[in-house]
């Protein structure tokens, strides 16, 4: 029998494969070492081969691919369905490989190494703004365990910090002025560092026509347009712009029964650093929107109006996932509506 269906479980070092015929029939399951997996492929005909969304999912689905097969990637809470009673590899792997012959099933786009090398920028540039608000919390604690204490805002810590390390010292004792110190030098390092990483986002966008295309829509700016450019691609594998914003979980979560319908808060499912960073957007153009509302479009003006602004903010979020997909789909610069 020939194989036609491969599931395959990524591991670190052990992988798991589970090959079936058009029929259906089983015809391996097995262990392959990490080393051995591409000359495996090498000897099997051309066939489907399935594989969970995950951190190394898109190196071997390109290096698959090379070898003629048909790689899909699938989201690991679409496969889960299919899991029978048990959890081993074994079974893993046979779940992936039926759940990838459905044909309702939703796949995801394997990511180019350009895609994945910027996405690297972005992530060190995130796990670094949490290290600087965790030393800034810490040094503003510190602050307060000695009766001194800041204003709101990380601009304010910055400011306390270059002070300190010039010479201005709160009245503390030498021992905890040492250490604050210590966590005063880390964090303008951190702020160094993350307007680096920043830089480099904004010099990508600024080369990227599809970047530069996005960064028209207003509250969208390099960050942001890099970010969305080198996750979805050219938005092909949405067929339309709801199904992009609900990629991103910023759809009303549907609970009708009984010819009934019931629309909840935001579903949350998704990337959440770009539902993090058009939202943070469109609170900014709404901002802008209170102090100028001679621009702001009739359709904005209305919703925040109308609606709660955390609400109006995600609606806004919202329609801007639905340009984004209609720009990168048609390859169309951004439309203003009329104000």
């Amino acid at each position: 029998m020939t194989v036609k269906t491969v599931g395959l479980d990524l591991a670190k070092d052990v992988f798991q494969v589970h090959g079936i015929s058009e029929t259906g029939h089983k015809i391996f399951n097995r262990k392959i070492k990490r080393a051995k997996l591409l000359a495996f492929f090498e000897n099997l005909p051309p066939c489907m081969v399935g594989m969970e969304a995950c951190g190394s999912a898109h190196h071997w689905g390109r290096e698959l691919r090379k070898l003629g097969h048909d790689v899909r990637l699938m989201p690991a809470t679409y496969v889960k369905p299919y899991v029978k009673r048990g959890k081993t590899d074994a079974v893993d792997a046979e779940a992936i490989c039926e759940a990838v012959c459905r044909p309702t099933m939703r796949f995801v786009e394997i990511k180019t190494e350009d895609q994945q090398a910027l996405l690297t920028v972005h992530r060190a540039r995130e796990l670094v703004v949490r290290q600087r608000t965790q030393v800034a919390n810490m040094i503003r604690g510190l602050l307060r365990e000695f009766g001194h204490v800041l204003p709101t805002g990380v601009e304010a810590v910055t400011a306390f910090s270059k002070r300190h390390l010039e010479g201005d010292h709160p009245d503390m004792p030498d021992l905890a002025t040492g250490i604050l110190g210590t966590l005063c030098y880390q964090l303008l390092g951190l702020n160094a560092r993350i307007d680096g990483f920043t830089k480099l986002i904004a010099c990508h966008a600024r080369h990227d026509a599809d970047a530069r295309r996005l960064m028209q829509v207003p509250g969208i700016g390099p960050i942001t347009a890099s970010a969305i450019v080198a996750t979805i691609g050219d938005a092909k594998q949405f067929r339309t712009g709801r199904d992009l914003s609900a990629w991103l979980g910023l759809t009303p979560l549907n609970k009708s029964s009984g010819g009934k319908e019931r629309l909840g808060r935001i579903t949350k499912k998704g990337d959440h650093y770009i539902r993090k960073l058009l939202i943070v957007g469109m609170t900014s153009r709404a901002l802008m929107a209170k102090r100028h509302p001679e621009k702001v479009d009739i359709w904005t003006a209305k919703m925040l109006a109308g609606k709660p602004f955390r609400l109006a903010t995600v609606a806004m979020a919202n329609k801007a996932a639905r340009a984004i997909w209609a720009m990168l789909r048609r390859q169309e610069d951004y439309r203003q509506p009329v104000a």
